[in-house]
């Protein structure tokens, strides 16, 4: 089958790319407001962009045409945390994307706890085991409905001591969790170790 997404409507193209790019992870993002009202919110379109500096893009969707609290709050402050969300904390990752006011406070809601952040405003969380405090470097209005495209340079890493293995983590005690497409997830156990090609940069002449 073939499909021309300009043939369909825009939720049509949003189920259908969702049930495609999986699993995704997901960006457990806590900002503050102006006024110092927290937010907390998850978003699976989310993706690391560059290593030097070390940067991640998040895209933010609109709700009713307007602004999300976390668009919005970036947007005033320049400062956000994305939280890596795993099996401990997935069911209340779920609980705080319900359509909440802008004045209601997630981590109240959700009973998760703000832990205060060393270069940004914004808490992170404290029960997830990893987060990156970063600074907002460049937002894009992408298509019609004018999703907000965010990068972040991160500024600073928290990772859980127990999760870590030589500098890098242990994927195995981190369970992360996966967005696939409605309201399906996926764990992370099943691991395939599959070790790229290694290819002789100066390989022997070849015999005429």
């Amino acid at each position: 089958m073939k499909i021309d997404p300009s043939q369909l409507g825009p939720k049509e193209n949003y189920l259908l790319l969702i049930s495609a790019i999986v699993p995704r992870p997901i960006a457990f993002v806590s900002t503050q407001g102006r006024g110092g009202a927290l937010n907390l919110a998850p978003f699976s379109f989310f993706m690391g962009v560059s290593t030097d500096p070390p940067t991640v893009a998040i895209s933010v969707g609109r709700r009713k045409g307007e602004k999300k609290d976390t668009s919005q709050n970036i947007a005033d402050t320049g400062e956000f945390v994305v939280n890596v969300v795993d099996e401990s904390v997935a069911k209340r990752m779920v609980q705080s994307s319900g359509d909440f006011p802008p004045d209601v406070d997630e981590f109240a809601i959700t009973g998760l706890t703000p832990a205060p952040s060393e270069r940004v405003r914004p808490p992170r969380v404290a029960e997830c085991k990893v987060s990156l405090e970063c600074r907002e470097v460049l937002t894009v209005l992408v298509g019609r409905k004018k999703q907000s495209l965010i990068l972040g340079q991160i500024l600073m890493i928290h990772v859980d001591d127990a999760i870590l293995d030589g500098g890098v983590i242990d994927t195995s005690k981190l369970r992360p969790i996966g967005r696939l497409g409605g309201s399906n997830y996926s764990r992370t156990r099943d691991i395939i170790e599959m070790l790229r090609p290694q290819i002789d940069p100066n390989p022997p002449p070849k015999d005429p």
